[in-house]
Formats: C-alpha cells, structure tokens, sequence
C-alpha cells in the first residue's frame, strides 16, 4: 500500500545547494528522454527545478513551497509538468504525456506507483 501522505522532514543533507528528487524515464519516446526533478532551497522557500537534456523551460506546479512535498503533492507536481517554451526541442510536450518510470532516493514508493500505473495502462 502507498502512503500518499508520505513527506520527508528535509530534501537537504548538507552535500550540496540543490537536491535530486527524482529522475523520470520515457521509454516509449523514440530518443529515451530523461528529466531530473531538483529542489533548491532560496529565501527560506523550497523552489522545484526541472531540468531535462534539451534545456527546455518547464512550468511547475507548485513552483515553490514552505516543506517538503508530501507523496500525493510530488505526483501532481510530476504529472502536471508542462514544457513552457512552444518551439520546444526534443517534442517534450508529446514525451510528457506518456507515463514514466521514476527513481527518487527522497521518495521510496514514486517507482512503485508509476510502475503500477503503467502495468493498468499495458505499457508492461
């Protein structure tokens, strides 16, 4: 069972000024896209940076926050990703319409939902 309600106390540990969440994977795009989720810490808020390999601009939501996102937070934020640019590279708007598969050190079961998700949608 998930725990959506699942939050980390920090996404910080002191090795660096920005933390990976998670990096997605798209397996059915033709060029295998990844994309990189980062928390950065700026003005006592928490800002989410996405950061894929054609430098395309995302929009965030939400964009910033006072905490840690909880599980359910983390999946709207993921699921709601939008590439902001029109003449994007890569065709990232159509890669992100797929389901992708998720590894996060900061969120256990983000690989086991979207695993799931693709099982019920028969991309496994």
């Amino acid at each position: 069972m998930i725990d959506f309600d699942f939050a980390p106390e920090s996404y910080f540990d002191g090795t660096g000024p920005s933390a990976l969440l998670a990096k997605l994977s798209y397996p059915e795009s033709q060029w295998g896209e990844e994309i990189s989720i980062y928390a950065v810490p700026l003005d006592g808020k928490i800002y989410y940076e996405v950061v894929d390999f054609y430098g395309n601009d995302f929009a965030v939501n939400p964009e910033r926050s006072d905490h840690p996102l909880n599980l359910q937070e983390f999946i709207v934020l993921i699921e709601t990703l939008e590439v902001i640019d029109q003449g994007a590279k890569g065709d990232m708007n159509l890669t992100l319409s797929g389901i992708p598969e998720a590894k996060s050190n900061v969120y256990p079961a983000l690989g086991a939902y979207f695993m799931e998700k693709r099982k019920n949608f028969g991309m496994l």
